[in-house]
């Protein structure tokens, strides 16, 4: 156990200081491999496939003008495009790079190696447990997929 043997949180207390312990990890592991913790996310989410520019919008909870900045210094650093939309030809979408899908990957394995560390001390039912608990909470409230379980599916890029 931790702090006080044996003290219980509620759940609210938890999973609030769960996700600073996750955002310190995430943003840790995105200065070592010199990003910014939101082009680390864009990477991540970029990961499966490319996406327009209002859906990425929407997956970060970016507003256009935060949206269009992070993908224009993405792209100066040569990790994302902007191509043409095969389905709208007025739209563009926001594709990795090569440069970008190899630090992705670099990135994503590093991060999930690190975030999955913090539970190491649970033994493996309590680790199917937790996993599935808050794949759980996850799923009930739509919650977009900013960083996928690629040990699930290879992860595709189009």
């Amino acid at each position: 156990m931790s702090e006080a043997e044996g003290e219980r949180m509620g759940v609210a207390t938890a999973l609030v200081r769960s996700s600073f312990l996750v955002n310190a990890v995430y943003a840790e592991s995105s200065r070592e491999h010199g990003l910014t913790p939101q082009q680390g996310q864009l990477l991540c989410v970029l990961m499966p496939r490319p996406y327009g520019m209002s859906e990425l919008g929407g997956v970060l909870g970016l507003a256009k003008s935060s949206l269009t900045g992070l993908v224009d210094r993405s792209a100066q650093r040569g990790l994302v495009r902007r191509e043409p939309d095969p389905e709208d030809a007025r739209a563009v979408r926001v594709a990795l790079t090569s440069e970008g899908a190899r630090l992705a990957k670099e990135f994503y394995a590093e991060t999930t190696r690190r975030v999955e560390s913090l539970a190491e001390n649970l033994d493996e039912t309590d680790r199917r447990v937790l996993s599935a608990l808050l794949a759980e909470v996850v799923f009930d409230n739509k919650v977009p997929v900013v960083f996928m379980d690629f040990g699930a599916a290879p992860p595709t890029q189009s």
